[in-house]
């Protein structure tokens, strides 16, 4: 069975660093000081509902809305080479009526200029039949994802019939990660390690910790 091996938050070193000196050396096996990083990575990726720690192989899935009437061409209006092909290929697939934009759902809470997306793929499942697709190599041409918003923009002629299932996959997360992330991963790191170590007496109260951890990544929690 697979392992979940992310990258975590915080690494060992950093948390051994400072004030949870103490509480680092009562782990001394790699491995289970890597379980405790990896747990604390997810946990605080619970709480903002977000990933943050890079990943790959994502996969979502969403229903083809309508395009918004504000994007429909302007009769006679002039336009380049490029976006002429594009209603010409639109007109002679029987509709100007498309979608235009999706949204990823992971993307940059805060800080997008540290946060990169990897291998994006989009297919198009028509309820006409067949599969289109996007991305790295594809002759379809796709804009995006933006980091700041997760935005995909589809250019005209693309073919993407409302009502269609679009699947998204995708590679992302934070690299470097941000420091107030790390102080998170920290802080949840202290309160596992509280939690095991001294379950009824504790020189630092693990929930409290836990709430710090959670204060310091509430700017990433999803609305």
């Amino acid at each position: 069975m697979a392992e979940d091996t992310p990258v975590t938050l915080c690494t060992w070193e950093d948390f051994s660093r400072g004030a949870f000196n103490d509480l680092a050396r009562s782990y001394t096996d790699g491995v289970e000081q890597q379980r405790i990083l990896i747990e604390a990575t997810r946990l605080i990726e619970q709480i903002t509902d977000r990933r943050l720690v890079p990943f790959t192989g994502h996969t979502e899935t969403c229903r083809a809305t309508g395009v918004d009437p504000d994007e429909y061409p302007l009769a006679g209006a002039p336009v380049s080479a490029q976006a002429a092909m594009g209603q010409s290929y639109a007109n002679a697939l029987g509709s100007d009526d498309g979608v235009r934009h999706v949204w990823l759902r992971e993307f940059a809470a805060r800080y997008p200029e540290m946060w990169h997306y990897t291998d994006v793929t989009v297919s198009v499942v028509s309820t006409y039949g067949g599969t289109t697709g996007a991305g790295s190599g594809s002759p379809i041409g796709m804009v995006g994802p933006e980091p700041d918003t997760g935005h995909l923009w589809f250019p005209m002629g693309t073919w993407v019939p409302v009502g269609s299932m679009v699947r998204m996959v995708y590679g992302g997360g934070y690299d470097p990660i941000p420091a107030d992330l790390v102080r998170g991963g920290k802080l949840m790191t202290a309160a596992i390690i509280m939690r095991e170590i001294q379950p009824t007496k504790q020189a630092r109260d693990p929930r409290a910790l836990w709430e710090e951890a959670a204060l310091a990544v509430a700017g990433y929690n999803r609305d």
